[in-house]
């Protein structure tokens, strides 16, 4: 059974926004008896206000600041299925605790997340005259961040959230065979 294999390791969800994190995530923990945590849900949690609150009042930076402080609570736990923001890659020192789990990244197309955000007014950094081609920008500059994963899903446009999770389950089979473990722990 893949939970026994996960030895509670945590999953981190990463991908553009509207890549489906949030909700795959949610699929994957209640598949994997997992909790299901989401980054900028505690951001805005813990700051009382909302993300794009804080990047009006504090800036990009100070919000990264606290991704960063999330990021790093989130990850002294275990049995976790963690959504991540789409720009948490950003910053070096987050993937010192992303890869503390396996990374999963989300890669949905931009025609798709340019549908599916269409009409989200609560990202700020789409808030501007082209949010097809910020998201465009923000991809291109991810992408080599993004690639750097343990497990990467493409997600096409007909498949389900319910898919998308299968998918991922059979990704993390295929990196948690037990005899490649067995050897892997005699070296």
């Amino acid at each position: 059974m893949i939970k026994d294999l996960l030895k509670g390791v945590n999953l981190y969800l990463i991908g553009m926004m509207g890549c489906g994190k949030t909700t795959v995530g949610q699929i994957l923990a209640q598949h994997l008896g997992y909790r299901f945590a989401d980054t900028d849900a505690l951001i805005e949690k813990i700051a009382g206000k909302s993300i794009s609150e804080i990047f009006a009042q504090e800036g990009e930076e100070a919000f990264r600041e606290l991704e960063s402080q999330v990021l790093a609570e989130v990850s002294t736990y275990k049995n976790l299925s963690v959504a991540t923001g789409g720009g948490i890659v950003l910053r070096r020192f987050n993937w010192s605790y992303l890869q503390h789990g396996i990374v999963v990244w989300l890669d949905v197309p931009v025609e798709q997340l340019s549908d599916r955000l269409r009409n989200d007014t609560s990202r700020p950094l789409l808030a501007n005259t082209d949010p097809k081609a910020k998201l465009q920008t923000l991809l291109e500059q991810r992408k080599p961040l993004y690639a750097q994963a343990d497990i990467r899903v493409t997600v096409t446009a007909d498949e389900t959230p319910e898919q998308v999770a299968a998918r991922v389950i059979k990704e993390i089979n295929k990196i948690l065979k037990p005899e490649i473990r067995a050897v892997n722990c005699q070296i």
